[in-house]
């Protein structure tokens, strides 16, 4: 078995190496602010997502600059994705989205975007632009997904269906658009059979590049609660492997894997807790791939 890295397929796509720089807009969630919901996601906590020079407080190349100057300590040449991370990135009026995409690709060095947002926030005219910005720069819009079973997006409060996140991911891919997709293992009411079904159907989408995270219980979610008051098993981190190993061989060797597990700040996380970097985990899931 083997799998698409994500670091050595950027360096194809772009002919250098390529550094993601988070940058927090100051966006918000139609899951919060009752357009579509309020409280948001049952997992989320977005004080995990963002380090600490990405402050909305700041400007777009502010936030830039001063993640160039943290990687370039070790790495001097390296070049850069805007990654548009926090919250929901394209919840705006299309002109305020133009500015703050257009105002990234300004900044030197910088070599595209890396657009993160919800299935049911991509608007006709938005995708439009968004399909002529591709023409011209490097882009991949990632569609948060975390499942493909129906009564999981309603339990976690998702506010959006597994249909309509197939449906924009296909819109997406057929503007020419680079489709990236996150995907959540481990609820714990959707067993192993279940968890190969839903690969079944994502491997039938056109997404160039995919996460896999764990499921992570963090502070101040109401996952929390609901872990604290009736906790469930969680995976060891070779029982997640082995998950792991088997969920990619249902995919094609055409997608991207980016990741396969979730790095939150210890201080947010009550359990999984593995002790693993992301990196150090990527490497014993290939010494185990090797044993296939």
């Amino acid at each position: 078995m083997n799998y698409t890295e994500y670091g050595p397929w950027l360096q194809e796509q772009l002919g250098t190496k390529v550094q993601k720089i988070s940058v927090n807009a100051g966006f918000t969630c139609p899951n919060r602010d009752g357009t579509v919901g309020y409280g948001g996601c049952t997992f989320c906590n977005n004080q995990t997502f963002n380090p600490e020079y990405c402050q909305p407080q700041k400007s777009i190349t502010q936030q830039l600059e001063e993640g160039k100057r943290f990687f370039a300590r070790k790495y001097p040449h390296m070049k850069y994705l805007a990654y548009f991370q926090a919250y929901t990135n394209t919840y705006g009026k299309l002109e305020h989205l133009k500015e703050l995409y257009e105002e990234a690709l300004r900044v030197p060095d910088v070599m595209g975007l890396v657009i993160g947002t919800r299935p049911d926030c991509m608007p006709p005219a938005l995708l439009d632009y968004l399909a002529e910005l591709n023409r011209s720069t490097f882009l991949i819009i990632e569609y948060g997904i975390e499942s493909a079973n129906e009564e999981t997006l309603r339990r976690i409060n998702r506010g959006h269906t597994f249909a309509l996140s197939a449906d924009v991911v296909c819109k997406t891919a057929a503007c020419g658009i680079r489709v990236g997709a996150h995907i959540i293992l481990g609820f714990p009411w959707e067993d192993r059979r279940e968890l190969m079904r839903q690969a079944d159907e994502i491997a039938q989408l056109p997404i160039t590049t995919l996460k896999l995270h764990q499921l992570q219980i963090i502070r101040g979610t109401a996952l929390a609660e609901e872990f604290q008051q009736h906790p469930w098993a969680l995976p060891t981190a070779d029982e997640y492997i082995d998950l792991v190993l088997e969920y990619i061989s249902h995919l094609p060797s055409t997608f991207v894997l980016e990741r396969f597990v979730s790095q939150s700040p210890p201080e947010y996380v009550i359990a999984p807790q593995w002790g693993l970097k992301n990196y150090e985990f990527s490497n014993l899931v290939k010494q185990k791939m090797k044993k296939i």
